[in-house]
């Protein structure tokens, strides 16, 4: 992998010609983890308490499919898996909605010896929980993610929830935070509910209606996003769907990375 931007001295002799050790291509390597989490450190947001952070991390072709057939592993590569384990490993809990783990058949975070030091520097537990974003809580609870996660899974939701089905998550070992009056979930207000127990680095990882909903109400402070070198046609999802903005707002490029015709990039709000 190699680092398109920001253009550093090093990044100026690799990208020229003759600027490999050899004199030949431009160096490209495996980094290792801990170099792509330096890569990807949350922002320090400045003194005082912390303040929450929401990050996505998707990937999508270069004709703007977020999935193939239903799933996006199959636009992914083993590099872009690397960052998704990364940017795992660097959050306190892993936004998502209730459909994308039905369709991805989502699993507990687990612990990661690679991580562990950074994470108990950083007053973290050994792994993030997954937060699942649901208006009907219409989930399996016999699911690993609910009868053996590492730390309990969370459910946002709606005041209006079904009793019953609350009590029934309840009753799984997951914990139910409200974050909407109705039976919808207000974006800012499951940001914070998630800053309230003290999970202010957020990672979403979609699906797209979600993340259409976390851009629509301005919540979003970051997209990391993988671009697949990839076609696909067909009529697959972008990575946001939903309502659409009044005024699109610009994001930053942060940084960039490449490998194999595989795009890394960091974007932030400006």
């Amino acid at each position: 992998m190699r680092r398109l931007f920001p253009v550093t001295d090093q990044t100026a002799a690799t990208a020229s010609p003759g600027g490999g050790e050899e004199g030949g291509a431009p160096e490209a390597r495996e980094w290792s983890l801990d170099e792509i989490a330096e890569a990807y450190a949350y922002p320090d947001t400045g003194p005082g308490e912390p303040t929450p952070w929401l990050r996505a991390n998707m990937v999508t072709t270069l004709d703007g499919a977020a999935q193939h057939e239903g799933r996006s592993q199959p636009i992914s590569n083993a590099t872009d898996m690397r960052i998704f384990g990364t940017l795992r490993g660097l959050a306190d809990v892993v936004l998502v909605g209730a459909e994308t783990v039905r369709q991805e058949g989502y699993r507990p975070a687990r612990a990661r010896a690679e991580f562990a030091a950074r994470r108990e520097a950083a007053g973290q537990g050994p792994a993030p929980a997954i937060a699942i974003v649901s208006a009907s809580l219409d989930l399996d609870f016999s699911l690993p993610l609910f009868t053996s996660p590492l730390v309990p899974t969370l459910i946002l939701t709606g005041a209006a929830a079904a009793p019953g089905r609350v009590a029934t998550a309840e009753k799984a070992g997951a914990r139910v935070l409200i974050a909407g009056d109705g039976t919808g979930v207000d974006p800012a207000r499951a940001v914070r509910a998630l800053a309230d127990l003290g999970h202010t680095r957020l990672l979403t990882e979609g699906g797209p209606r979600l993340l259409g909903q976390l851009v629509a109400d301005e919540v979003l402070d970051e997209l990391c996003l993988t671009v697949s070198p990839l076609l696909t046609a067909g009529d697959a999802q972008r990575i946001a769907g939903g309502p659409v903005v009044a005024v699109p707002y610009r994001f930053a490029l942060v940084s960039l990375l490449e490998e194999d015709g595989f795009l890394y990039g960091r974007y932030s709000r400006g």
